[in-house]
């Protein structure tokens, strides 16, 4: 028999498997929404606008995910309230924003259609720091909502 520890080993190697699968899909809607943007002639703001909607959504499925996944939390240590299986979840989101602004940055510097708007063209550094920013308030409220659900684990 498995032991609550083995179980959660597992459902972690399960969710890390998720998120390198969900990288494919989330640059596929970021494209679809450039490409509705641009249809809509909505090229202001749509770097910003688009990656954090992306994200975001990414992130609200992957919680939900992970709440899919059998975990035991009960003999988990917590340090200064902070769940060790949020560190090993959170782990899964290694360079995960980086590889997903250098595509979304990518996208734009290639894009014939945005070659008239240079501020989404060619993102400044102000303007990707400003991304990173609401990315990171995202990012701060997901790993607070799995952290807290390991702690309901319990």
């Amino acid at each position: 028999m498995m032991t609550n520890e083995q179980k959660n080993t597992d459902n972690i190697a399960q969710f890390n498997r998720y998120i390198a699968e969900r990288k494919v899909v989330l640059k596929k809607h970021y494209e679809q929404l450039l490409a509705q943007d641009l249809s809509r002639q909505q090229w202001d703001g749509c770097f910003q606008r688009n990656a954090v909607s992306v994200l975001e959504q990414a992130y609200d499925e992957a919680l939900a995910y992970l709440k899919t996944l059998p975990f035991d939390s009960s003999a988990t240590p917590v340090n200064r309230g902070l769940s060790d299986l949020t560190k090993q979840a959170l782990t899964a989101f290694d360079g995960f924003v980086d590889e997903f602004l250098l595509f979304v940055v990518d996208k734009h510097r290639t894009s014939c259609a945005l070659s008239n708007f240079p501020g989404e063209h060619k993102p400044d550094k102000t303007y990707v720091n400003e991304v990173r920013h609401a990315i990171a308030e995202l990012w701060q409220n997901f790993a607070l909502n799995i952290n807290a659900y390991f702690l309901e684990c319990r």
